[in-house]
């Protein structure tokens, strides 16, 4: 790992560090929480960025309740690039970024509860890798349930996968779908559609309540 010169989506607390994955190099923008006992990986959306007003929201809960918190750019928006990347390499970068934030002895969040999630593309990628990262729960903003009218075409799947406590945040109108409850699954719905930007104040409230009864 590296720290780098801030880029584009640092804000004024964070360490940006670069993190080599097998399909490039990744970045973390790094807030640390005052007496903190839990982080919170984030990934961004396909075609969007760390910087996102429901990212954003949810960071600053987090922090406020003692969650240090790393906003994560996949190596295909760090090289530039607005196509996603396919499955298995969004997936293996986060399994990547994970390890080198979490895992070894001398990592920024090492021995801490970590939890994971991220805004649509994001959260599905924190669900699928929920197992092997050993997460204690994920947060799910705007979970793509469906492609726009193709409800045939399901990810409920990638929630089930997820054995532990899951929070989505979900606009009211978002056509891509609303995601059922589950024994650990709370959904809250707020105003609007996939942007979240219509029920953006209703995040940062959410994410904060089930933070507090997730590490209790």
């Amino acid at each position: 790992m590296a720290s780098i010169l801030a880029p584009s989506g640092a804000m004024a607390d964070d360490e940006v560090i670069e993190i080599a994955t097998p399909h490039g190099p990744a970045r973390a923008h790094v807030a640390r929480a005052a007496d903190e006992r839990a982080a919170l990986l984030i990934g961004h959306g396909a075609g969007g960025g760390v910087t996102a007003p429901d990212i954003v929201a949810a960071r600053g809960a987090a922090l406020a309740a003692g969650v240090g918190v790393a906003r994560i750019e996949q190596p295909y928006r760090v090289a530039g690039r607005r196509s996603v990347a396919p499955t298995h390499q969004l997936d293996a970068a986060w399994l990547a970024v994970h390890a080198a934030l979490c895992a070894a002895a001398d990592a920024p969040f090492a021995g801490l509860p970590v939890l994971s999630g991220g805004r649509s593309s994001g959260a599905r990628v924190a669900c699928r890798t929920a197992t092997e990262t050993g997460v204690a729960g994920v947060l799910c903003l705007a979970f793509p349930l469906h492609p726009p009218g193709r409800a045939d075409k399901t990810r409920l799947p990638e929630l089930q996968l997820v054995k532990v406590p899951v929070l989505i945040v979900q606009g009211e109108r978002d056509p891509f779908g609303m995601p059922p409850r589950g024994r650990r699954r709370k959904v809250v719905v707020v105003p609007g559609d996939h942007s979240l930007k219509s029920g953006v104040k209703q995040v940062a409230p959410a994410v904060a309540a089930w933070l507090a009864k997730v590490l209790g």
